[in-house]
């Protein structure tokens, strides 16, 4: 397999990862063996571990001391707020909802950094953004999950939050990565995220009956650890060094078939005329912000 057919492979197998963690993490919360906190400090404590042991093999890199609190910064907002707030609203809303709001990353990217980064912002990219936050306004207060206990409203605000503070630390992180070898960024990335999350974790975590798991609940929080974020994290850097944002940008529309296939074959959701309708909608917000960009390029 050529570069180019191993980070479209890649890249399919980041969103085929991500789409099964919807489910899968949900599973596990919602019975009740690990709540998402304590959820959360487990699969950072379990990814830091591996980043660490395998860059032991890989070439030394140097931090400047100037660019720690970057990297606090940065994990602050894309490791701690950002799988905090994920977890906790996978926790209340289904795979289908969470998986669709966060397809809207590319159109808060945007609006971030036309705010931020001063870029120029044309009318046809506002019309995406409006389709696109509208779908996702629509899944939020109408949405409703095939599971009694949730709180769909609730646990959708945590996902679009959670999509806020990732998109904040795509724009944050652009310098870093462009100084730093991706396992280099990667391994300090989740280290600083470590530290700020044990005061948030620790409780839940110490609190969970290890005896009480299933097989299945075993294999699904080392898929969530292995797969989900190590893998993810792993993979993704490897597909952006060879493919263009553009091609990146469009693979997140697999995330929520992959997302919705799987939580109807599981049993752990169901689709109805308003999912299929805001998501048509975001799917469209996001076409026409991503179209446009590709072109400006």
């Amino acid at each position: 397999m050529n570069s180019r057919g191993f980070a479209i492979f890649a890249l399919f197998m980041v969103q085929l990862l991500y789409g099964l963690n919807y489910t899968i993490a949900k599973v596990v919360m919602n019975e009740n063996y690990i709540k998402p906190f304590g959820f959360v400090l487990l699969r950072v404590i379990g990814a830091t571990a591996l980043f660490w042991i395998i860059s032991i093999f890989l070439p030394k890199q140097k931090i400047d001391k100037k660019d720690f609190f970057k990297f606090f910064i940065a994990a602050l907002f894309g490791v701690v707020i950002n799988m905090l707030l994920f977890f906790k609203g996978l926790e209340y809303t289904s795979p289908i909802h969470a998986s669709s709001i966060m397809i809207i990353v590319p159109i808060i990217i945007l609006i971030l950094s036309s705010i931020i980064l001063k870029e120029h912002v044309t009318k046809l990219k506002i019309f995406g953004v409006t389709l696109g936050l509208v779908g996702a306004l629509i899944l939020t207060l109408y949405g409703k999950s095939g599971r009694p206990g949730d709180n769909v409203p609730l646990g959708n605000l945590f996902i679009f939050l959670n999509a806020i503070s990732y998109s904040i630390y795509v724009i944050l992180i652009k310098k870093l990565t462009a100084k730093y070898h991706p396992f280099t960024f990667i391994k300090w990335l989740f280290l600083f995220g470590l530290i700020i999350l044990i005061p948030f974790g620790y409780t839940e975590l110490k609190a969970v009956q290890w005896q009480t798991f299933t097989t299945y609940t075993s294999w699904s929080v080392v898929f969530v650890i292995v797969g989900a974020t190590f893998g993810t994290y792993l993979l993704n850097p490897l597909a952006l060094n060879k493919l263009k944002a553009s091609t990146v940008g469009i693979f997140i529309y697999l995330q929520p078939v992959i997302a919705g296939l799987f939580a109807l074959a599981m049993g752990a959701d169901f689709i109805d005329a308003i999912k299929i309708g805001a998501m048509l909608l975001i799917f469209l917000g996001v076409y026409l912000v991503t179209i446009k960009r590709k072109k400006a390029h």
